[in-house]
């Protein structure tokens, strides 16, 4: 049965829209918020109660429920309608997420998901047409296709490899749905890179869905990115069909993507974050387990008309919330609920009324405030903030929220123009073609050597650790070895980092422990190798195996000059040339440059990061240099021109004789000749 979807009103200044749908079950207006019912249930809440919040339409899982309690079931009972005794409409999610969630516990293959249940151990196949099959079972009014959600902070190859999968399979749904009157959507796959999402937008929307959803959102992006992709979706999403964001989420992430176009949303913050003793009021999110709401008498918002604030005081609600009482949990998901369904139909209203810009100018303010009547104290944070510093480094966290580590005797701070594992992916593991190499099908029994020179608190080397094991998931017999060797002479950096899981993400995996302790990490499939080669660089190196990529990171000329003269790279230049390799750092200086060049390699400009407008890449041989994406970008004559008016074109501590070398290595370097260099430089 299609599902008619109609809109009413578009409200000026803002893409926000008030429609309606028909499903097999009534009508649907949108925009609308579904409560997650996993398991053919809203944790802690009856089917009463989710119609006293105001609940028109509920998710349910069909990975969970295909383990249990099984198709047999809902066929015996005619579907999840009567099963659960709700006579709503029911969308079911097709375990796309489950997969991403859950990645060592499954295969992955062209034909699905293979994973062992979590209930009873045996081995499923979860497929296009298994997923589909079950959602018939289950007897929803919208079946979702099954997709490949992965990372979307996940590198373009891997985006697109996925997003690949996702339309293959998307055709396979649609052939499996057959002639069942049930809706189908199909999922918008592409991480946060546009041209992905506009190649998926372009697929789906020529396949016969009834909707299209925004997948693989709220799995690891800024609140900025999630927006700014959202955004850039729906500019070409059919207006025709409903649009969907997939787990997204708190009340100002439903605002903003309201004001972007989207119409349905679903999420598990309700009661997750009842749970925890966090409810959302008309005064801002307020956390009942605060002990200064012991003897509270008032009312959770006194602004809500829900069974929880008529009913109860937040005294009572933090004492179930501290004694760890189900009926807490219950209160507040009933309230929580309460607060996002009048959202939404607030917003509804505003749009049909043609007023939603004033709304949101209004309550993108008011969605972000935090329990103003008894705000934190600021005491605590300063105390932790103080006590965040090791030897000679301390956590700093820049203006976006991101957090680093500052080096106090110099005042360096790491990775200080971006947020740090952004960097870390586009100035080293993107501009490499790290995951193509280690999935290239000619080098696939050679191993692929990355030298990371300056771990610190291991940003470099976590990306290339990620970057791995994101290929893993999706096909490790395809995938070269790896060493990944980490040279550092103070480990302080990377203890302190891994004291604060909360600001430091990247090292909420066992890889930094172990490094720490044993000095060595092995990827469970063996393919990955990660060593700490603790000490002097300089010293230290010779003795290592030659690398591929050398991700050159160290604090800057500053701070450790001995890691940019002339000597150290060519010292390096010696230890490498007995094959290709290329070193990556993000100096773009003309001394810099100057000296790779007299050492011997090519150099070329490497992607601008933040605000520096370039980084350098240097090639060992002109073979390697050519074969490059970016070797077009090879420094020339204009730069050998500014290189040779420049202050710093020569370095001072050189004796004459050296200055003299210095200077003759590079105005004679085949870089500057093209046919020469094409050549081999001969």
């Amino acid at each position: 049965m299609p599902l008619n979807f109609t809109i009413e009103n578009t409200s000026a200044g803002t893409k926000a829209r008030a429609g309606s749908f028909q499903t097999l079950h009534g009508e649907v207006q949108t925009p609308v918020f579904m409560p997650v019912g996993t398991q053919a249930t809203v944790k802690a809440q009856t089917v009463e109660s989710l119609k006293m919040t105001g609940s028109r339409v509920l998710l349910a899982n069909t990975y969970h429920l295909l383990l249990r309690p099984g198709p047999e079931v809902f066929r015996r009972f005619g579907g999840i309608h009567r099963f659960m005794n709700w006579d709503g409409p029911v969308l079911t999610d097709s375990g796309g997420y489950q997969i991403f969630s859950l990645p060592h516990e499954c295969e992955l293959s062209e034909a699905g998901a293979q994973f062992k249940s979590y209930v009873d151990g045996r081995s499923h196949l979860l497929s296009p047409e298994s997923s589909i099959e079950m959602q018939k079972a289950i007897g929803s009014d919208i079946m979702m296709v099954l997709d490949h959600c992965i990372s979307s902070t996940a590198l373009h190859a891997e985006a697109e490899a996925a997003m690949q999968l996702t339309h293959r399979w998307a055709v396979r749904s649609l052939e499996a749905r057959s002639d069942s009157p049930q809706a189908l959507f199909g999922i918008v796959q592409g991480a946060c890179h546009q041209d992905l999402r506009d190649q998926s937008v372009a697929f789906l929307s020529k396949l016969p869905f009834d909707g299209l959803a925004i997948g693989g959102l709220a799995v690891g992006e800024t609140h900025q990115e999630r927006y700014a992709t959202t955004s850039h979706v729906t500019e070409s999403l059919p207006a025709r069909m409903p649009r969907y964001l997939m787990g997204v989420g708190t009340p100002i992430d439903l605002l903003e993507s309201v004001h972007r176009g989207v119409d349905m949303f679903d999420c598990i913050i309700p009661s997750q974050f009842a749970q925890r003793g966090v409810a959302f009021t008309s005064a801002g999110k307020v956390q009942l387990r605060r002990s200064v709401y012991k003897f509270s008498e008032a009312p959770v918002d006194a602004r809500c008309e829900c069974q929880a604030c008529r009913n109860y005081t937040r005294a009572y609600v933090h004492h179930l919330i501290k004694a760890e009482e189900v009926l807490g949990w219950q209160l507040l998901t009933l309230h929580n609920l309460t607060f996002y369904h009048r959202l939404m139909k607030e917003m509804r209203g505003a749009i049909v009324r043609d007023e939603f810009s004033g709304f949101y100018e209004q309550w993108r303010h008011e969605l972000v405030r935090t329990d103003e009547e008894h705000p934190s104290r600021p005491t605590k944070q300063r105390r932790r903030a103080t006590a965040a510093r090791l030897g000679d480094y301390e956590v700093h966290t820049a203006s976006d929220g991101s957090s680093s580590i500052r080096q106090i005797s110099s005042g360096e701070v790491m990775h200080s123009v971006n947020r740090p594992i952004d960097e870390a992916n586009k100035l080293y593991v993107e501009q490499s073609c790290l995951a193509l190499r280690m999935s290239d099908p000619y080098s696939i029994n050679d191993e692929l050597v990355v030298w990371d020179v300056g771990l610190g608190a291991a940003f470099n080397a976590m990306a290339v650790v990620h970057c791995f094991e994101s290929l893993w998931k999706t096909g490790k017999e395809s995938i070269r070895p790896l060493r990944l060797l980490s040279f550092e002479n103070d480990l302080d950096s990377l203890k302190l980092a891994v004291r604060d899981p909360r600001r430091f993400a990247h090292l909420r995996h066992a890889a930094p422990h172990e490094l720490l302790k044993s000095g060595m990490w092995d990827h469970s499939s063996r393919l990955l190798h990660w060593e700490l080669v603790e000490g002097d660089f300089h010293q230290k190196f010779e003795a290592t195996k030659q690398p591929d990529l050398i991700f050159y990171d160290p604090f800057s000329y500053k701070t450790d000059s001995e890691f940019w003269a002339p000597a150290a790279f060519s010292h390096i230049f010696e230890k490498i040339s007995a094959r290709p390799a290329e070193l990556y750092t993000y100096s773009r200086s003309t001394a810099v440059r100057a000296a790779l060049l007299a050492a011997g390699f090519f150099v070329a400009e490497g992607v601008g990061t933040g605000p520096k407008p370039s980084t350098t890449i240097a090639f060992n041989n002109a073979g390697a240099a050519m074969a490059h994406p970016l070797a077009s970008a090879l420094l020339g004559q204009d730069w050998l021109a500014r290189w040779r008016r420049s202050r710093s074109a020569i370095p001072a501590t050189l004796s004459d004789g050296q200055k003299a070398f210095f200077a003759e290595q590079i105005e004679r370097h085949p870089q500057f000749f093209p046919v020469d260099a094409a050549n081999g430089g001969r």
